[in-house]
C-alpha cells in the first residue's frame, strides 16, 4: 500500500489544528467508542480501531464550522482513537477480580494505572516514530485508510462535489449499521433470536470417539470486526481453530488419550469429569481448562519473534530522536512535520509517570502485610520492569500495528508474555525476601502488568495514528499532545463502565452479575490464570511449550508461505494463536465476516467506485461493532437499574415453541446480504 491517496497536501487552507472544540469533541467521541470497545474486549476478546469512524464523524459535525480543516479532524480523530484503544487495558484489569483480589474497580487506582501506563506508551512512541512510520516501509492499512477518509472528506480547496457526497454517505452507513446492529441485539435481548447456533458432538470410535463441536455467534458486532481483520488473518484464525477443535480437542478428549494419561500420571482435567458427561461439557472443558493454553504457548513465540525482528528498527529509532534533538539544540529548525515534542520534555513526562507508578506499587505494597517489608524491592523490581519490558511492548505492537494494523497488532499476547514474566521475576522476589505465595503477590503481578499492558496498547494505537498525521502532513507535536489529551479522557470512562458490566453480568471466574451470565474476557481470564499458576504453582507448563513448538512450526511455515508466493499467502502466528484460544463461536463468526469483507472487495473490485465502496464497507463494519456494543453496554444499566437480569423478554412473549435459533439464523443471513447490498449501491450514488 502506497502513501499516495494521502500524501498530497491541502493547499489554500489556514493551518488550524489544535484547538478546544477538535479536544472536546474527540473526548466525546473516545467516551462513545471506549464503551463500545470494552464491551466488545470482555466478550470476544478483540477491539476495533476506531479512527475511521470518528474521522466520519468528525468531518460530519465540524462542517458546519467554516473554518474547519483537515488538521483539526485529525485532532479530534487522533483523541478519540486512542481514548477507544485505552478500553484494551480490560484484557488485564479484571484478572484483579478474577482471582478475588477486588470486588469492583476502584475509581481512582485503575484510572491512574490507565493514565500513567498510557502516558508512556505516547512517550514511548515518539522515538519510534522516525524508524517505524517515517522510514520503515510498512504498510499501516488503517493509518492510511483514514488519511484517505480524511482527506477525500475535509474542507478544502480541492474538495469536490463527490467527496462532500461521500462524507455525508459514510455518516449515513455509519448510522445504519449501528441501528441495525443494536436492533437485532434487541431481538436477541428479547430471545427472539438466538444469539449463537452451536453443535457438539462424540466422535464414532473409528475416529477416536472424542469430543468436539463448532458454532456460530450470530452477532454483527463479530461481523463487523471479522470484515476489519482481513480474509487472511481471519483464515489464519479459522486454522488455529481447526487445530483446536479438530485435532488437540478430539485428541485430549479421546477415551484412548485419556487411559493413556492416566496410565503415566500425566494430569489431564478430562480424568476428573464424570462418567459418560456430554459432548459439549467435555469439549468446553478441555478447551478452556488445556487447550487455550497451548495457543498461550503459540502467541508467547509469536511476540519473542516479533521483538528479535525488531531489534534493528528499535536502535535506529532512538538514534534518530537523540540527533534531532541535538539539531534542535544546535539551533537548526527542523521542518514542521518533523517537530516531535522535544526529547527533554519526553523524559520528563516520562519520569513523572514512573514516579506516579511508583506510588501506586508502594501504596499497594504498603496496604498489604505480606509485601509491606519488601516495599522497596518491590517498587524497585517494578519500575525496571516497567521501563525494560514496557519499551519493548511498545515496538512489538507499534511494529505489528503498522504491518497488520491495530485490531490485528499482538496485545494478547504480548500481556500473557509480559505476565509470564512478571510472575517469574515475582518468583524471584519471593526468594529473595522469603514471602510467601499468596494471592497479593498474584495481585502486584496484575498490577504492574496492567501498567505494561497500558503502555503496549497506546503504542499500538499511537504509531497508526501517527503515520495518518505524516499523510496529511499533520504537525506531530500537536498530534502527541492530541494522544495525551486522548488516554486521560478514555481512562476515565473505563471503571465507570467495568463496573457496570460487573454488576449487570460479572465475569468468569469473579462474582456472578444479577443476570448471572458471565462475561467471557478470554485475555483477563488467559493471564489471572497464568498469574496464579506461576506463583502459586501448577501450571501447565507442558502445554504451553507445546503450544509454542506448534507456534515455532507456524512461524517457519508462515516465511516458507511468504517466501513461496512473494508475500501473498501467508499465516500470521498470532492470529493462529488466537484461534486456539477464543471460543469457537466467536471465530468461526470472525471467519464469517472476513469472508464477507473479501467477497465484498471482490464484487466491487473493478468498478469506478471501488475506493468508495471499500472505505464504505470499513465504515458500514465500524457501524455494526458500535450499534451492538454500545446497546449491550445500554442493556448493562439497565439491568443494575432494574434488578431484572433479562429486562427486554417481557417485551417479546415469543415462547418456548418459537424456533429461535433457525430465526435468527435466517434473518442475520438476509440482513448480512441487505446491509452488504444497500452499502454496494450507495457507494455507486456517490
Amino acid at each position: 500500500m502506497t502513501d499516495t491517496p494521502a500524501s498530497a497536501p491541502v493547499s489554500g487552507v489556514k493551518r488550524i489544528e489544535l484547538t478546544l472544540r477538535a479536544l472536546v469533541l474527540g473526548c466525546i467521541l473516545a467516551v462513545i467508542f471506549t464503551a463500545a470497545n470494552t464491551y466488545l474486549g470482555l466478550k470476544v476478546g478483540l477491539t476495533f480501531a476506531s479512527a475511521i469512524p470518528a474521522a466520519v464523524i468528525s468531518m460530519a459535525i465540524l462542517r458546519m464550522f467554516k473554518t474547519s480543516t483537515i488538521w483539526e479532524n485529525m485532532t479530534v480523530q487522533t483523541v478519540a482513537s486512542v481514548g477507544g484503544a485505552m478500553s484494551s487495558i480490560i484484557f488485564v484489569l479484571p484478572g484483579l477480580v478474577m482471582v478475588g483480589w477486588w470486588l469492583e474497580f476502584p475509581f481512582w487506582e485503575s484510572v491512574l494505572i490507565c493514565v500513567f501506563g498510557g502516558v508512556l506508551g505516547v512517550t514511548f512512541s515518539i522515538p519510534l516514530r522516525r524508524a517505524l512510520v517515517v522510514e520503515a516501509n510498512l504498510p499501516y492499512p488503517e493509518g492510511v485508510a483514514a488519511a484517505e477518509v480524511l482527506t477525500v472528506g475535509s474542507r478544502g480547496a480541492e474538495q469536490t462535489e463527490s467527496a462532500v457526497r461521500e462524507n455525508a454517505s459514510g455518516l449515513w452507513v455509519v448510522i445504519v449499521g449501528s441501528v441495525v446492529s443494536a436492533g437485532y441485539a434487541l431481538l436477541v435481548a428479547g430471545r427472539v433470536f438466538a444469539g449463537e447456533a452451536a453443535r457438539f458432538i462424540k466422535l464414532p470410535a473409528s475416529l477416536g470417539g472424542g469430543a468436539t463441536g463448532v458454532g456460530f455467534g450470530m452477532q454483527f458486532a463479530l461481523l463487523g470486526a471479522g470484515h476489519l481483520i482481513g480474509l487472511s488473518v481471519g483464515l489464519a484464525q479459522l486454522f488455529g481453530l481447526i487445530l483446536a477443535w479438530c485435532v488437540a480437542v478430539p485428541i485430549l478428549t479421546s477415551p484412548e488419550t485419556i487411559a493413556w494419561l492416566t496410565a503415566h500420571g500425566i494430569p489431564s482435567i478430562a480424568t476428573t469429569l464424570p462418567a459418560g458427561v456430554g459432548a459439549e461439557e467435555l469439549a468446553g472443558t478441555v478447551w478452556s481448562r488445556e487447550v487455550r493454553f497451548m495457543g498461550a504457548g503459540v502467541i508467547g513465540v509469536a511476540a519473542i519473534w516479533t521483538l528479535i525482528k525488531l531489534a534493528g528498527p528499535l536502535i535506529g529509532g532512538l538514534s534518530s530522536a537523540l540527533a534531532a534533538n541535538r539539531r534542535r539544540q544546535g539551533g537548526e529548525v527542523l521542518e514542521r512535520t518533523e517537530q516531535d515534542i522535544p526529547i527533554n520534555i519526553v523524559a520528563g513526562l516520562s519520569v513523572a509517570c514512573l514516579v506516579g507508578i511508583a506510588g501506586i506499587l508502594a501504596w499497594f505494597a504498603q496496604g498489604n502485610p505480606t509485601l509491606a517489608g519488601s516495599t522497596a524491592l518491590l517498587v524497585g523490581g517494578g519500575l525496571i520492569y516497567v521501563v525494560f519490558i514496557g519499551f519493548a511492548v511498545a515496538a512489538i505492537c507499534g511494529y505489528m500495528a503498522g504491518l497488520i494494523g491495530s485490531s490485528n497488532s499482538p496485545v494478547s499476547g504480548v500481556g500473557i508474555l509480559a505476565i509470564v514474566i512478571a510472575s517469574v521475576l515475582m518468583l524471584g522476589v519471593l526468594a529473595l525476601a522469603g514471602l510467601p505465595a499468596d494471592p497479593s503477590v498474584v495481585a502486584f503481578a496484575l498490577i504492574v502488568t496492567a501498567v505494561v499492558f497500558a503502555v503496549a496498547v497506546i503504542a499500538n494505537d499511537n504509531l497508526q495514528d501517527l503515520k495518518t498525521g505524516q499523510l496529511v502532513q499533520a504537525t506531530p507535536w500537536r498530534q502527541q499532545t492530541a494522544l495525551i489529551v486522548g488516554v486521560i479522557a478514555g481512562a476515565i470512562v473505563i471503571p465507570l463502565i467495568l463496573n457496570l458490566l460487573n454488576k449487570a453480568f460479572g465475569f468468569e471466574g469473579g462474582p456472578a452479575g444479577i443476570a448471572d451470565a458471565p462475561l467471557a474476557a478470554p485475555q483477563a481470564t488467559l493471564i489471572s490464570a497464568l498469574a496464579k499458576g506461576v506463583i502459586e504453582g501448577g501450571l501447565r507448563w507442558d502445554l504451553i511449550g507445546l503450544g509454542a513448538v506448534i507456534g515455532v512450526v507456524i512461524i517457519i511455515l508462515d516465511a516458507a508461505l511468504r517466501g513461496a508466493t512473494n508475500g501473498r499467502i501467508m499465516l500470521p502466528p498470532l492470529a493462529v494463536g488466537i484461534g486456539f484460544y477464543l471460543p469457537a463461536a466467536v471465530t468461526m463468526m470472525l471467519v464469517v465476516g472476513a469472508v464477507c469483507g473479501a467477497i465484498y472487495d471482490k464484487a466491487i473490485k473493478g468498478t469506478r467506485f471501488a475506493d468508495v465502496g471499500r472505505r464504505m464497507g470499513v465504515l458500514l463494519a465500524s457501524g455494526l461493532i458500535v450499534g451492538e456494543s454500545l446497546f449491550l453496554v445500554m442493556t448493562a444499566g439497565v439491568i443494575v437499574a432494574t434488578g431484572d437480569d433479562a429486562p427486554f423478554a417481557r417485551f417479546f412473549p415469543m415462547g418456548d415453541a418459537w424456533p429461535a435459533m433457525p430465526a435468527g439464523i435466517v434473518a442475520f443471513a438476509a440482513l448480512t446480504f441487505a446491509l452488504y447490498a444497500w452499502v454496494r449501491n450507495r457507494s455507486a450514488k456517490v
